[in-house]
């Protein structure tokens, strides 16, 4: 497989993102998406009396991100090689400072209230959300991403980072599960967990967990003209990242 034929087959992905609204960063600006960088605004000359001054310039877009679920097929210190979830293989250059990190288990009775959480959702007919995983941010990743946006994840699914304000035993829908009210700037959102739902939390890690067959999610940019890593999730022994 050469090169210009795998960064073909990333291409698409990424013509397809763009033409799409960009949602907000969630899950993400640690972990799903990168945060955007910061810009200042240098000081004006001083305009001579009479004289029009230009039109600032717009600001450069923010470069998309494309979300690569799938599984490892080769990695070097220059190269990542994944087989996605729709069975292409895509091959991407990684940044030089290519994060990654651990995706791993944890119990649904580790979210507590106070907790600062992200969960892909569905959207039900009474106005809640229906969990389809939950991930529990380490301490020094609060407020990561916060509110509520589209996620990729499925058709019509959303993405909610906030705080859990209260928690109760889910209704009878969701039996087993728990209700979680979650609060972010500006609004709320009551999502319900059922108890078979994957509930997770992440750490540091090393390329040493990206081994051919692991499962990842791949956040990727086009950077000088090709398809680049920039952030990595992966699971251990098989674990698949439910993001």
């Amino acid at each position: 497989m050469t090169r210009k034929h795998t960064t073909a087959l990333l291409r698409p992905l990424f013509r397809s993102f763009a033409a799409a609204p960009l949602a907000a960063a969630g899950l993400v600006a640690s972990l799903l998406v990168l945060p955007q960088a910061a810009w200042s605004q240098p000081a004006r000359p001083a305009v001579p009396m009479g004289a029009m001054p230009a039109p600032p310039a717009p600001p450069t877009p923010a470069t998309p991100t494309v979300r690569v679920r799938g599984t490892v097929v080769y990695v070097d210190a220059t190269r990542l090689i994944v087989k996605d979830r729709g069975g292409e293989v895509v091959s991407m250059a990684r940044a030089a400072d290519l994060p990654v990190s651990e995706v791993y288990p944890i119990r649904l009775a580790d979210i507590k209230q106070g907790s600062y959480v992200g969960t892909a959702a569905m959207p039900q007919p009474d106005g809640t959300q229906r969990a389809l995983e939950v991930l529990v941010f380490p301490a020094e990743a609060r407020g990561t991403g916060e509110g509520h946006f589209p996620w990729d994840l499925e058709p019509r699914s959303t993405m909610t980072n906030a705080t859990v304000a209260d928690l109760a035993a889910a209704p009878a829908s969701g039996r087993g599960g728990q209700q979680l009210r979650l609060a972010y700037k500006g609004g709320e959102k009551t999502v319900i967990v059922p108890r078979d739902v994957p509930v997770v939390t992440f750490r540091p890690a090393t390329d040493a967990l990206l081994t051919p067959g692991a499962r990842v999610l791949v956040n990727a940019q086009e950077r000088n003209g090709q398809p680049t890593a920039v952030r990595v999730l992966a699971g251990r022994n098989g674990f698949v990242p439910p993001m």
